[in-house]
């Protein structure tokens, strides 16, 4: 069997996030692996142990992302494919069309991701991916279950469980509580300097430039306000429902 797990590189979660002419400040702060593809990662893992299989990271991204990859190849997973590139090209969408070409021509019969990126949060990407390759997938998956080339995914559904058996080629994304990530031990870490790892880039993988033009633009991005400080309403009943709506009227401007 053939597992390829989707890695991306995203900020600390206990990274202060700064805003500079529109965009993420990355100077001086740490990146680690997504929280919700190390779910993936530890999945294909587990699959490996038990049934046997080999396991391929792919990532997009700078140079840095090595450390990432580096992760998940301490993790367990076989060998990596980085498409390096200084800056992510474009949305969702030209992302998806990006990995499916890097993708198309290995051999899958499962691949794993993050339900979604803690960074922008938009859980696109895999699905995309599924459709581009033309395979069924299934997200938010609690439970995973591979045998006779089909998949049995239990998958949360606001608080329920629902059940979906599919046929492999199969995506599938995870969610938390599907499994509890390792960490990389240091024989892990130190065999995985060893691992090979093949660098590719954008314009090796013969897109047109229709397939790389983006469907949606950032037109910028911007720190919430700082929540001002609460107001207790003092005196009888009905003399703070008279500045309570004199308030509303007034400051607020909501009514």
């Amino acid at each position: 069997m053939n597992i390829i797990v989707l890695v991306k590189q995203t900020f600390d979660t206990e990274e202060k996030i700064a805003i500079q002419d529109g965009k993420v400040v990355e100077e001086g702060v740490s990146f680690v692996v997504n929280p919700y593809d190390e779910y993936a990662i530890e999945e294909a893992v587990k699959i490996k142990e038990t049934l046997g299989a080999d396991v391929t990271v792919l990532s997009i991204g700078p140079a840095r992302v090595e450390n990432a990859i580096r992760t998940a190849l301490a993790m367990g997973a076989d060998q990596a494919v980085l498409i390096e590139e200084e800056e992510l090209p474009g949305d969702e969408q030209v992302l998806a069309k990006v990995l499916a070409a890097a993708i198309r021509n290995r051999p899958f019969d499962l691949i794993l991701a993050g339900n979604t990126s803690v960074d922008n949060g938009a859980g696109q990407v895999a699905l995309r991916l599924a459709e581009e390759l033309n395979i069924p997938h299934v997200s938010t998956a609690v439970k995973l279950s591979v045998e006779s080339g089909k998949a049995v995914v239990a998958r949360d559904v606001e608080g329920n469980l629902e059940v979906i058996e599919a046929p492999l080629p199969l995506l599938v994304t995870a969610q938390q509580g599907l499994n509890e990530p390792r960490y990389p031990s240091l024989p892990g870490v130190m065999k995985a300097k060893k691992k090979p790892l093949e660098r590719v880039k954008i314009a090796d993988l013969g897109l047109s430039p229709e397939d790389l033009t983006p469907r949606v633009d950032i037109v910028d991005q911007y720190l919430r306000p700082e929540r001002k400080a609460g107001k207790i309403l003092s005196g009888d009943l009905a003399a703070q429902t008279k500045e309570l709506v004199q308030l509303l009227h007034n400051e607020a401007k909501v009514v």
